[in-house]
């Protein structure tokens, strides 16, 4: 029975890693498109916030500042029924949605509306579909109400930054989520259009008899005033999406590298009314657009690929950065690599808790987690990674990756603590700071694109490799010191494994698996004292790196201002973060504080 046992144990760490290793690689592997190539699609490339990015950027991030999601739920299930997934459209489906049968999407609830003072305001409280707290609204319920949030969010952006409250946040968002949706409806075609490239066709066909008509009138001669009239609602529509359009979706000449060039459809349909011809890439995104919205895969299947090979031929890495991004975007390494990390602080958890009670199912809980945690580092790395790839940027740019850089840090400091120490503690502490930053990090992404173009004084690699990555690594050391401290309050005062000696720990597991009639050895210093040491050893590091990031920082700054130190907040941040370790250091040294006395400074440097 205890051989099966000790077996079982043995083999716990390597079912969980080959179970979540399945999931991994099934999502993963590249999917097949369905019926219409949606994916295809959503890998075009566009260009928005001074970026190349696909068309299933744009949905998300436009999605996540409507709605805070990246999907629209189809059908309402209880929370209850946590094993129940609701069937959902997908981002660049409903982009596909709203920009083609706008009529359709307007029934969907993707407006979140939460603050209850707005609520009150709108008289919206008895409307839309409550989830888990929140509110959602479909267009149709708030249509009757966007004058009134466009002034109130007029006269909220008239108000500096920090001094709008809540409410005046809140309409200003909605009145921007507003915007932002009206805009996507004019993307590929006029909202509300029909045979959308019928109507192209049919213009370049009556254009030849208006511009006879236009020079007649000029002239002060007789002309077909019909021939003008039939021109008059096309170029209305043309002028509407060119005001309206918000990706910029039409990539210029190959002769034309500047990104500036890049326009919307709908400024193209104007210039192309005094060319030969349409653009070809207008035409081809109509037929798409009507075709999506008559239901006809073939047709627009068959634009899309016509339209690749223009980009094949002319924008090779156009298209090749927006598949990237499209398969990063689906891939969602992070969220998988959370998921990852919860599971493995789960277990770790309880791992630490059984170590002196039951050692053998400690250490089988123990290697599980760290074996979920090397799995999720991976995942983690390989977004970090791929993540660096598309931007063509060191790991640090803004706080969303500064997020998931300091997580990463920490995890991998997390694993070679648990490396030497092989008791739980480092698992622990990698698990939940990966689990928290990479939840930061999500919702730091709800503000949109998280890949935004640098500002020109920031936008060097040089400096974003040396001082932005070595000061962060001083953070996320600082970091692991303090979450290393807070589990030693935590365990002193609801457990009383602080005084299980490490050596006692280490051969518990050896003693009840060989099922050893002698006690196990005693002495060797306690757990205290040795997480004692991984603080100090910590916070060593931690100083180190953050004064040389410093000191590097100084030196960008004199190069972008002309000044090595200006007492800028963020200045004066990272030289408190510096001058704290130094005192850690310091009272430990020289007696001041013992045990108790650097978890408590640790916990107060975080």
């Amino acid at each position: 029975m205890e051989g099966c046992l000790r077996r079982s144990l043995k083999i716990l760490p390597w079912a969980f890693l080959a179970l979540f290793l399945c999931e991994i690689v099934a999502v993963f592997v590249p999917k097949r498109d369905g019926e219409f190539h949606v994916r295809e699609f959503s890998s075009l490339p566009t260009l928005l916030n001074g970026r190349i990015q696909p068309f299933d950027s744009v949905a998300r991030n436009s999605l996540l500042q409507i709605r805070s999601t990246a999907d629209v739920p189809l059908e309402e299930v209880p929370s209850w029924k946590f094993w129940h997934h609701p069937k959902k459209l997908k981002a660049s489906q409903w982009l596909l949605e709203l920009m083609t049968q706008p009529e359709q999407a307007d029934k969907r609830p993707v407006f979140l509306i939460h603050h209850s003072d707005l609520l009150s305001q709108l008289k919206l409280q008895d409307k839309g579909v409550e989830k888990s707290g929140l509110r959602y609204y479909t267009f149709e319920e708030i249509k009757p109400l966007v004058q009134k949030i466009g002034e109130q969010g007029e006269k909220a952006e008239l108000m500096k930054e920090d001094a709008r409250n809540t409410y005046q946040k809140q309409v200003l968002k909605l009145a921007n989520a507003v915007m932002l949706y009206h805009r996507l409806k004019f993307t590929l075609e006029p909202e509300g259009a029909e045979h959308w490239a019928d109507t192209l066709a049919q213009f370049r066909q009556n254009l030849p008899a208006a511009r006879t008509a236009a020079v007649a009138s000029q002239n002060g001669q007789e002309y077909d005033k019909q021939a003008l009239q039939r021109l008059l609602e096309p170029l209305q529509q043309f002028q509407m999406m060119a005001s309206y359009g918000y990706p910029l979706t039409v990539p210029p000449d190959k002769s034309q590298t500047n990104r500036d060039a890049w326009a919307s459809v709908g400024s193209v349909l104007l210039e192309g009314t005094r060319q030969p011809q349409f653009n070809p890439i207008s035409v081809w995104l109509g037929t798409m657009a009507d075709a999506y919205q008559q239901k006809n895969p073939e047709r627009f299947n068959n634009a899309i690929s016509e339209y690749q090979g223009w980009l094949v031929e002319n924008f090779p890495k156009a298209l090749k950065k927006g598949r990237a991004e499209f398969y990063y975007n689906n891939v969602q390494a992070f969220l998988h690599a959370t998921i990852i990390y919860i599971s493995a602080l789960v277990l770790g958890c309880f791992g630490l808790l059984m170590l002196a009670s039951a050692p053998a199912l400690s250490e089988g809980l123990r290697r599980s987690s760290f074996f979920l945690i090397m799995l999720a580092g991976i995942v983690h790395t390989f977004g970090l990674v791929f993540r660096m790839v598309l931007e063509g940027r060191p790991p640090v740019t803004n706080l969303y990756s500064s997020a998931i850089f300091i997580g990463w840090g920490v995890m991998i400091l997390g694993l070679v603590l648990e490396k030497i120490y092989r008791i739980g503690i480092g698992n622990v502490v990698a698990s939940f700071a990966g689990f928290v930053t990479l939840l930061i990090a999500h919702n730091l992404a709800l503000d949109g694109d998280t890949m935004e173009m640098l500002r020109a004084v920031l936008d060097t690699n040089f400096w974003l490799s040396t001082h932005v990555v070595i000061v962060t690594l001083g953070y996320a050391s600082t970091f692991v010191a303090g979450l290393l401290a807070i589990l030693y309050i935590l365990l002193g005062v609801f457990t009383t494994l602080l005084k299980a000696p490490l050596k006692s720990v280490a051969a518990g597991v050896a003693t009840e698996t060989k099922k050893a009639s002698a006690p196990a050895p005693s002495g060797g210093i306690e757990l205290s004292k040795g997480i004692g040491k991984m603080v100090y050893g910590i916070v060593c590091f931690a100083t180190l790196f953050s004064f040389v990031g410093t000191v590097l920082g100084g030196i960008w700054a004199d190069q972008s201002w002309g000044r090595f130190w200006g007492w800028d907040p963020k200045e004066n941040g990272a030289l408190l973060i510096v001058i704290w370790n130094a005192i850690i250091l310091h009272a430990r040294l020289g007696g001041l504080v013992r045990e108790r006395g650097i978890m408590l400074l640790a916990v107060f440097g975080n």
